[in-house]
């Protein structure tokens, strides 16, 4: 699997960067216009019946369907036309995967042609940016971090009406679908318009080395955060490195979110990455949380050399078992399984108490359709196979973890936990964004701050309180 979330995740970093110059074409291109469990749906309808749907989002939708254009009621049909059509998709990342979509697609609705445009990572934004807004915009294309900034100008088109007319809360997980919503303005998410749809999802949990569980006298993996803390002692004593870390990069983000995730309040840690007014970081429970990150690294669970070793490396370590525990992301299970065989397994971390709800950070490769688009029928029916029985079985291929996870291709080993715990999380409305979604410049002082921590030169409170002053730089108290 390609490195898409760990590039996702960096790309609100540039994003300073990027709405300054955005900024100012939009100001040249004003009058353009652009919880529930998963289970399978019918396929789109070829019935010729419209389907008219108002929104009941934050970002009304005119007649043209774009984000921010105006007020009023859009009339959606979820025919595919009969005639023939051609759609263009722009993408930069998972190319097999998207080619394969395409394809599986097209099988299904041979009137329908869709030609992909693929632009390497550090261009895609740049050029997607002037292609969104010129009179040759591409029908679909893969969303990105830069899409909120689309918002303001009205070049993404509001999904919402779709959503109601296929009835996408049943066949997308709420949770992967509230991720892709933004207000108006582009900068606070989990409300308002839908702009993207799910094409595949991550999930970041607990990679364990089975035959190291034995040795430390494990005899199964831990069900609460307490015992998961007793066996890291336990690995401990025994002469095990309970945990590879790799903070060079964003691996020590992903044990620290996994500690806050299952610590504190869940509602309100989504509204503080999700940028809702009035939200802190600074709380006991985090700060409790972030204490408990601190001692683990005090106490020796993690390696000497987390701060100078990256996830990748953090990954092919515990491969080689160099450690009884990997908190890492559903993109290293191909890798590990490869190395590792039925030796590995995986989990959602542990909750506070036993029979707590299943968590997890992740995102979802997605696609969005172009306000310009002259086919938008066509292509929210590409959208709407992203969840059939088809697709999961190519972006499980891909991967990823299908929307749909009850279509999810039956798998055993690693790959099979993963599917339980993706069915468990998405059951559950647990999948929580990635924190440095919170601000653009987020990711660097999550990165930098943690690694301070796991030193000893930042205590917890001065850490969550810089993450906090970061995001009110962006969002405002």
């Amino acid at each position: 699997m390609s490195s898409f979330f760990r590039r996702e995740i960096r790309m609100r970093r540039r994003l300073v960067i990027v709405g300054a110059g955005f900024a100012l074409l939009l100001a040249g291109c004003s009058s353009l216009t652009p919880g529930s469990s998963a289970s399978t749906s019918s396929t789109p309808s070829t019935s010729s019946a419209a389907v008219s749907a108002t929104t009941s989002t934050g970002g009304a939708v005119a007649s043209s369907g774009a984000v921010g254009s105006g007020s009023g009621v859009a009339a959606v049909t979820t025919a595919v036309p009969a005639d023939k059509v051609e759609l263009k998709l722009a993408f930069t990342d998972s190319p097999d995967m998207t080619k394969a979509l395409i394809a599986a697609f097209e099988k299904k609705f041979p009137q329908v042609t869709i030609t992909s445009q693929y632009t390497q990572f550090n261009d895609y934004v740049k050029s997607l940016k002037l292609a969104m807004s010129s009179d040759s915009a591409p029908d679909l294309a893969q969303y990105n971090a830069a899409f909120g900034t689309f918002v303001a100008g009205g070049l993404i088109r509001d999904l919402t009406p779709y959503e109601q007319a296929y009835g996408w809360d049943k066949s997308f997980p709420k949770s992967a679908l509230d991720e892709l919503r933004v207000d108006p303005t582009g900068k606070i998410l989990g409300t308002g318009a839908l702009i993207a749809v799910p094409g595949g999802l991550s999930l970041v949990g607990v990679y364990y080395n089975k035959q190291l569980m034995t040795k430390a006298g494990i005899t199964s993996p831990p069900t609460t955060l307490t015992e998961m803390e007793a066996d890291l002692a336990k690995a401990k004593t025994a002469g095990i490195t309970p945990v590879s870390v790799g903070s060079l990069d964003t691996g020590g983000l992903h044990v620290w979110a996994s500690v806050m995730n299952v610590s504190t309040d869940v509602p309100a840690l989504k509204n503080w990455i999700n940028g809702k007014a009035g939200s802190s970081i600074v709380t006991p429970a985090a700060i409790a949380a972030t204490q408990k990150f601190a001692d683990w690294a005090k106490k020796g669970y993690f390696p000497a050399s987390a701060n100078g070793t990256s996830e990748n490396d953090s990954a092919t370590a515990f491969a080689k078992g160099a450690s009884l525990f990997l908190i890492n992301g559903n993109w290293a299970a191909a890798q590990l399984d490869k190395a590792m065989g039925a030796n590995v397994g995986f989990m959602v971390m542990p909750p506070a108490t036993a029979g707590g709800k299943a968590v997890g950070n992740g995102f979802s490769v997605s696609y969005s359709i172009s306000a310009k688009s002259k086919h938008p029928e066509a292509a929210a029916a590409f959208l709407n196979f992203l969840q059939s029985p088809e697709a999961s079985v190519i972006e499980d291929a891909g991967g990823f973890l299908p929307p749909n996870a009850s279509a999810a291709p039956a798998a055993t080993g690693v790959k099979g936990d993963l599917k339980k715990a993706n069915q468990a999380v998405v059951s559950a409305d647990g999948l929580i964004p990635f924190p440095d979604f919170a601000a653009p410049a987020m990711l660097d002082s999550l990165e930098s701050g943690l690694q301070s921590v796991i030193a000893g030169r930042e205590q917890p409170q001065d850490f969550l309180q810089s993450l906090q002053t970061v995001w009110t730089a962006y969002h405002g108290s």
